[in-house]
This record gives structure tokens, C-alpha cells and sequence, in this order.
């Protein structure tokens, strides 16, 4: 509470000239917080035609808009009036209380006063200045008090860079250290840990030795504070070695340092490691938090590990964690990316305090799924509600568009960003030109690029030449892939799309040249491999690799299942055999691709009745899909198989994607 200068009928002279301050200090200043301080007025029996006042103001009442507009703030209004004194505590606290709201209008109108002041030089207070605005995310207006400041201590570069760092901002925040270590100023364990979370965050990782290095000899790096933040650096950049080197060298390590090493794992898609760092954090007594469930979600969600993934859900229900919207929509993407849409649609409603994230999963989940008609009817269930779409959001129901080719719906809603001012962004643009491709509208698609407001991406250009591929147009296909070469020569998708369109129309020296290309570049195909989750173990297959310790009782289940869909009408397409040999060789080669090696395994090792889930790197090719529809009809089993596009759910002879996809 601020003492006032004097009661107001002595300083009602000051305030004659503003009868409309007058009356709002009389109004809001009748309190109790008088007679806490012994104000000598009889509150029961007021003076007459005296205005009863205070002699204090709360802190609650610090931000009180100014009734005149003068200074904006009714403290400002009566420092200049004379009816406050102003003190280095007193702008201390307007400063701390606009950082705490993040009042950054009423934070830059206390600057502005503080400047006028005699406290204008003070360094606590312009140190204050400068986080406020960085918490308040203005780092223009910070980095301007920054550079206007006549002196500048450790605190001050300290601000400055945790501002940046936070404020997704990192390349800014690591450049300003050597400026600072020019004045020969020491970072201590504060600067350090905002400086290694902008390393981790920066573009460029050339930076984290020597930073690692610089906190060394200054002593920092045994902190756990420093030594966790050293970590998460490396992990962040993929360079989990460095992590584990230095978190076994933490003297005592905590719940930051395990999340931030699982963290890594989970970024890394390595689920394994990932869930053996979770068991021994466990076993060295330190519990899991949100962080960590929320890393093991998107580690078991980045393989499909279903199983996995509900038993460390059920050991957060058994640890009594609540189900916030920040582990719930991990949670709800593991469901939903391991092929169980209906356990994410049950999470989803039990998420506590749902968020926008959370409706963008659940709608998500239904475009991977390819569930074209849920996912409308969500959108517009979050538009009926009050949720106001994003870029996700507009992402989610475009992509769900292309998967069900509805190009009338997907065009409406491309146009619908406008009137929720949602800047399209290139992705945008790839579903468009995707959805235009899969319908056979090759020259719409390549006339909506050329009239893109941006430059287009290897992305964009890499969706016409998949469309091209899909509709066999080799002239077109070749133009697109030219554009996607000069974009991202190093990208194998591409290429290995354009020496499919040449071999399957037959154009092979075309598909030689091709090949020669990405041997000359160091271009190298990602083989294609399946893998299936059983017992808690994963097992991956390759096309025809034979390293499978049980590969001959699979090769001999997939051919009694041939010969089975064979009868039922199952017809081999050997146009997805990019070979040139015979007929029969290419048969041949039909019958071990990776997904038909899984689907036999699972057939052989899991109950009868039980969902099959299958997991693929890249697309599903269409004779696997033909196949397993008929598996699906003649075993009558469900067999769900994620590949880089989507979901395909096969029950019964037939699959979600309706044959499109």
C-alpha cells in the first residue's frame, strides 16, 4: 500500500483543477484501508461537505485507469498532482504488477513517467523495464530500453537474452554474447540456461560447443540448472551422444534433466531407449511429471506403439495425474496415430479444459483416418461452438478434403480463411494442389501455382508430380520434378516418383537415366519397410529381406493366404512391379512386399478375432491394398495400416479410403 501525502481536504487545492479526478479518487478510495492506518476522520459521521479519503492505495489498485486520460493511470495523475510521492519502491511495483498482468499498454505509460523522473537512471528499475517488456513479448520496445540505457549490469544482457529465447527468438539472443564478453562482463547460471535453450532452438548448431565450452570456464556447468539446460541443447539438435555424456557427468541429476534426455529420444521417433530412460528414472525415484508422460505419448505415437502407449496411460491413471489438455492431446495423437480413433475420440472428452490444440487433434485424427464426413461435421462443431480455427485448423479440414476428393468442400473452405483472416501458408497450398491432382485436374493444379501469391515450394511442386504419377502423365511429371530438383536435390521422393512414371509407361531408358542421376548425386531410396507391434515388441520387415528369424513359416502363411484371395477373386497387379522382367517375375516380386510379410506374421503369432495394426514408411502400393481388402474378407479380420498419408481400416472386403487415397 502507498501512503498519500496528506488527507484530501489538504490537497484539495492541488485537485481544484480536475473536478472529475476528484470525484473518482473520493469514490474509489473509501475503504477500510483507512482505518488500518489510523485516519483520523469519524467514517460514521462524516464532515460536512468534506470528501472522506484515505490515507493509502492497495496494491490491487495500482493499474486504476486515470479518470482525466492524462498519464493514463490514476497513480500517475496523483504523483504529478503532488498527492503521492514518488519513490523508487513505488514505480518498482507498478512495474512488477504490469509484468505479473501483462499489462503492456499501462507498462509502456509507467516507462514513459519513470523516464520524466528522478529514477530515471535507477538499473533495478530499468532492468524491471526490460523484462516487462520481454514478458509481455514487445522485444522491440525491450531491445529500444535496452539500448537507451546509460549503463547496463549482467542482469540487464541476462533479460535481454532470456527475452529472445523465450520469445522463439534464438538467433537474436546467442548473437548478443559475444557483444556482452566484449565488455568483459561474466554470464553466471542464469544467462547460461537462457543462452543453451537459444542454442537448442537456433537454426544452426555450430554454437553449442563453444557456449558449452564458455560455461565451463566460468565455472557454471555442474550446476543441475545448467548442466539440464546443456542437455535439452543437445537433444534438441538430435545429438543424443553429447546428451548422455553430459547427463551422466550431472553430480546430482532431477526431473528436468531425465524429461529433457526422453525428451530427446522422443524427438528422435526412438521409442525404445525413450522407454527405457522412463523405467529408469522411475527406478531412481524421481516420479514422472506431465513432461515426461507427454514425451512418452509422442515417442510410442511417432512408431504406432499402441500397447506401449496404454500401458503408460495406465500407470499415469494409477499414479493419480490429471488428465490436462497438454499430456491429454499427447495422448489423444498416440491413440489416434496407432490406429485407435475411438480411444482418442474418448480422451478427447475426458481432457480437462479442452484447448484449441485439442480440437485441431481430435480433427486431425479424423483427416489421417480418413474419416471425410466426421471430420466436417467437427469443424463445423468447433465453428458452431466459438472455437476460432487456425492454421491448423483450416490444414486439418483441407487435408481431409483431398483424402475424400471432395474439391467442392475443400475449395470452400481454402476461401473460408479469408473471413477468419488466416494468412494461407504454403502447406495450404500443397493440400490445394494435391486435391486438384488426385482428381485428375493436372492443368487446374499447375494453373493454381502459377498464380500463387508466394513462391512455390519443392512441397508444392513434389504434390503435382505425386498427382502425375498417380494419372501416368510423364510430360508433366518430368516439369514438376525439374522444379522440385532445383528446389531440394537431395530429397530421393521425388526422383524415385519421376523413374515411376517413366516405368509404368513403359519409358525405361527414360527410367534409366533417372536412376543414374540419383547414383551420380549421392541420392539414396529409403527402403520400404512395415512393422507390426506384438507383446510389446516391434518387428520389422523389409521387402524381400530374408533376415526374419521366422521367415520361412511366414513365407509359407502368405502363400496359403494368396492362394486363398486368389479364389475369391484377388487378381495380382503387376504394374506396380517397376522392374523390367517378365510377367512372371514380377508376380514374383508382388509377393514379399514388406506390409504382405507383416499382415503373414501377424496372421501366424496373434489370436484369432484381434485387430491386425500395420505400420509402413511410405505409401501403400495399390496391389498390397487390393490384396488386403481380400485378406480382410476371406481371414475376416480388421486390418488397420498407417502409411505416410493416412489410416487405411479394412473390414470385410473393402477399406475407409473407398479406393482413393
Amino acid at each position: 500500500m502507498k501512503k498519500l501525502l496528506s488527507p484530501l481536504n489538504s490537497i484539495s487545492a492541488a485537485l481544484v483543477s480536475r473536478p472529475t479526478l476528484l470525484r473518482f479518487v473520493s469514490s474509489h478510495f473509501t475503504t477500510a484501508a483507512a482505518s488500518r492506518v489510523g485516519d483520523s476522520a469519524d467514517s460514521s459521521e462524516p464532515e460536512a461537505g468534506r470528501l472522506r479519503f484515505p490515507s493509502v492505495i492497495r496494491d490491487k489498485d495500482l493499474l486504476l485507469k486515470s479518470p482525466t486520460a492524462e498519464s493514463g493511470l490514476l497513480v500517475l495523475d496523483l504523483i504529478d498532482a503532488g498527492s503521492l510521492e514518488p519513490s523508487a519502491d513505488l514505480y518498482s511495483d507498478l512495474v512488477k504488477r504490469c509484468t505479473q498482468f501483462k499489462k503492456l499498454k499501462e507498462g509502456r505509460l509507467v516507462h514513459a513517467h519513470l523516464m520524466r523522473s528522478e529514477f530515471k537512471s535507477d538499473i533495478f528499475l530499468q532492468n524491471s523495464i526490460v523484462n516487462l517488456y520481454c514478458k509481455c513479448g514487445s522485444l522491440d520496445d525491450a531491445r529500444k530500453a535496452f539500448d537507451e540505457m546509460p549503463a547496463r549490469d549482467m542482469v540487464t544482457w541476462t533479460a535481454l537474452i532470456t527475452g529472445y529465447a523465450q520469445n522463439d527468438r534464438p538467433n537474436e539472443a546467442v548473437e548478443m554474447l559475444p557483444r556482452m564478453l566484449r565488455l568483459r562482463l561474466v554470464p553466471n547460471a542464469f544467462t547460461f540456461g537462457s543462452l543453451f535453450k537459444a542454442c537448442g532452438a537456433a537454426s544452426r548448431n555450430g554454437h553449442c560447443e563453444e557456449v558449452h565450452a564458455l560455461s565451463v570456464k566460468c565455472g557454471c556447468s555442474p550446476d543441475v540448472y545448467v548442466g539440464s539446460a546443456i542437455l535439452d541443447m543437445y537433444a534438441r539438435h538430435g545429438r543424443m551422444e553429447e546428451a548422455c555424456l553430459v547427463f551422466d557427468q550431472l553430480d546430482s541429476k532431477n526431473e528436468v534433466s531425465w524429461n529433457a534426455l526422453i525428451a530427446g529420444y522422443a524427438r528422435r521417433e526412438d521409442c525404445k531407449t525413450a522407454m527405457k530412460m522412463f523405467w529408469e528414472m522411475q527406478r531412481s525415484g524421481f516420479e514422472a511429471t506431465h513432461f515426461t508422460y507427454s514425451s512418452i505419448f509422442s515417442a510410442c505415437a511417432s512408431i504406432g506403439a499402441l500397447e506401449q502407449g496404454k500401458w503408460v496411460h495406465a500407470q499415469m491413471i494409477k499414479c493419480g495425474q490429471v488428465l490436462t489438455a497438454f499430456v491429454g492431446n499427447t495422448l489423444l495423437d498416440m491413440y489416434a496415430k496407432s490406429g485407435s480413433i475411438r480411444d482418442a475420440r474418448k480422451i478427447f472428452d475426458r481432457v480437462n479444459k479442452k484447448d484449441l490444440v485439442s480440437w485441431n487433434s481430435m480433427l486431425t485424427a479424423y483427416a489421417q483416418h480418413g474419416l471425410v464426413s466426421e471430420a466436417i461435421h467437427w469443424f463445423e462443431e468447433m465453428r458452431k461452438l466459438g472455437v476460432q480455427p487456425n492454421q491448423i485448423t483450416f490444414l486439418c479440414i483441407l487435408t481431409a478434403c483431398s483424402h475424400g476428393g471432395l474439391l467442392k468442400e475443400g475449395q470452400y473452405y481454402f476461401d473460408m480463411m479469408k473471413r477468419y483472416k488466416v494468412e494461407p501458408e504454403i502447406e495450404h497450398y500443397v493440400t490445394i494442389v494435391d486435391l486438384l491432382g488426385r482428381a485428375g485436374l493436372l492443368d487446374r493444379a499447375q494453373k493454381f501455382i502459377n498464380e500463387m501469391p508466394v513462391q512455390p515450394s519443392a512441397a508444392v511442386w513434389g504434390a503435382l508430380l505425386g498427382a502425375c504419377r498417380m494419372h501416368k502423365n510423364a510430360e508433366l511429371g518430368k516439369f514438376a520434378a525439374e522444379r522440385v530438383f532445383e528446389l531440394d536435390p537431395y530429397d530421393a521422393g521425388p526422383h524415385v516418383l519421376l523413374y515411376n512414371i517413366y516405368a509404368s509407361t513403359g519409358r525405361w531408358t527414360d527410367a534409366a537415366k533417372v536412376r543414374k542421376m540419383m547414383k551420380d548425386g549421392g541420392v539414396k531410396k529409403e527402403p520400404a519397410c512395415s512393422w507390426v507391434e506384438m507383446e510389446n515388441s516391434v518387428h520389422m520387415f523389409v521387402a524381400n529381406d530374408d533376415s526374419h528369424p521366422q521367415i520361412k513359416e511366414i513365407h509359407k502363411m502368405w502363400e496359403k493366404i494368396d492362394a486363398m484371395i486368389k479364389e475369391a477373386g484377388y487378381v495380382p497387379d503387376t504394374n506396380y512391379v517397376l522392374l523390367y522382367v517378365d510377367e512372371h517375375e514380377r508376380e514374383a516380386k508382388l509377393q514379399y512386399h514388406s506390409e504382405k510379410l507383416a499382415l503373414a506374421f501377424a496372421l501366424l503369432k496373434m489370436p484369432p478375432g484381434a485387430p491386425i495394426r500395420i505400420m509402413k514408411n511410405i505409401r501403400m502400393c495399390g496391389d498390397c491394398h487390393s490384396a488386403i481388402k481380400h485378406v480382410s474378407k476371406v481371414m475376416e479380420r480388421e486390418i488397420i495400416v498407417r502409411d505416410t498419408n493416412r489410416f487405411h481400416h479394412f473390414s470385410g472386403g473393402s477399406c475407409s479410403c473407398g479406393d482413393y487415397w
